[in-house]
């Protein structure tokens, strides 16, 4: 691990515990009963903490999208074949996808960045070209990536958060992925950080067949028995059996904590991510908040080992950054509230 990567992953400035105190105590005073905004009230301190202020400017909220492809595809796991990962990125350029409708109605950015996408996006405006290769390789033969394109993947997430927020000030981030096959990756990660069954954690991704689903974890327990992935190791667990996309979003995730900005995750991938980051550095959990639980159940084992509760839980399971997008909402509505609300003291009642 070079000097640069100790340094992308080190650094983590702690989250601003008087700050936290303070919003819990202006909440208090607020025009309700004490404690009636709930869980709302413990997101909206923590996420004070972290910005170090009560009235934080969230102009600008983003969505990184990080798109890949995997080999473990030819393995039958999807339902869907690899092709469909450059279809959902031209979708997301036409502005056709979920993601596209909820950003327009939230007001929020989407960076779309090719980190491993089969097909040729080059020519392709919107996309930030960050291609490391076309998807990784088959995991069920051997890993996945080399640790160096693993190291890079992190890397390239953080560049990519780093160029966005050098163009314009970014308040708040969501993560969003799209890659056939990325179940299967996170499926494999999950099982083997959280040390549960396979059978406990892969699902049916994105509408795979119940009969299939058992395909699927011989192949998990195959890739993971044959690549060996070091437990303690976060980049050879990445590199053995992850993906570029979920690298990417890695390297976002400590790019934000970085800028002290809080980070959003969305379903079963960023449960993923979430893992791998805490291993590398488990102060940046301070910094992550659950938007849903996915409907897939490994996505809630995540949740569990990590002690992370969901905001909402809609059984959604779609990906793109959807759940996240709703979640970031939350903490700006959140925050509105904690900022706008007249105080009991501001009330003309006589006492």
């Amino acid at each position: 691990m070079n000097n640069k990567f100790k340094e992308i992953i080190g650094n983590i400035p702690s989250i601003d515990s008087a700050i936290m105190k303070d919003a819990f105590n202006h909440f208090d005073k607020l025009a309700k009963p004490q404690k009636s905004l709930g869980r709302l009230e413990e997101i909206v301190a923590r996420a004070a903490g972290i910005y170090g202020q009560l009235s934080p400017s969230i102009e600008r909220k983003v969505i990184f999208l990080m798109a890949a492809d995997h080999g473990v595809t030819n393995e039958a796991v999807s339902a869907y074949p690899s092709e469909i990962t450059y279809q959902m990125v031209l979708n997301f350029l036409k502005g056709g996808a979920a993601i596209n409708v909820l950003a327009r109605h939230f007001g929020v950015d989407i960076v779309i960045t090719d980190i491993g996408v089969k097909g040729d996006l080059s020519g392709r405006v919107g996309v930030v070209q960050k291609k490391i290769a076309p998807g990784t390789s088959n995991m069920a033969k051997g890993p996945a990536m080399t640790r160096e394109m693993a190291e890079r993947a992190i890397k390239t997430g953080f560049e990519v958060f780093e160029n966005a927020f050098s163009e314009k000030k970014i308040g708040l981030i969501g993560l969003g992925e799209m890659g056939i096959g990325n179940t299967t990756a996170a499926s494999a990660i999950i099982s083997l950080l959280t040390d549960s069954r396979v059978e406990d954690i892969a699902d049916c991704g994105a509408g795979l067949p119940e009969e299939a689903v058992q395909r699927k974890i011989e192949v998990i327990k195959k890739s993971l028995s044959l690549n060996r992935p070091v437990l303690d190791d976060a980049i050879d667990v990445l590199a053995k059996v992850g993906g570029l996309e979920i690298g990417g979003l890695v390297g976002c995730i400590f790019a934000a904590a970085r800028r002290r900005i809080p980070i959003v995750m969305d379903g079963l991938i960023s449960g993923a991510c979430a893992l791998l980051a805490v291993r590398l550095n488990p102060q940046i959990k301070d910094y992550l908040f659950t938007s849903h639980c996915s409907r897939e159940k490994g996505h809630k084992i995540a949740l569990d080992y990590l002690g992370m509760f969901p905001i909402f839980d809609l059984k959604m399971h779609l990906g793109e950054g959807t759940g996240a997008i709703f979640g970031m909402n939350f903490i700006e509505a959140g925050f509105k509230l904690l900022n706008q609300m007249a105080a009991f003291d501001d009330l003309p009642i006589d006492r």
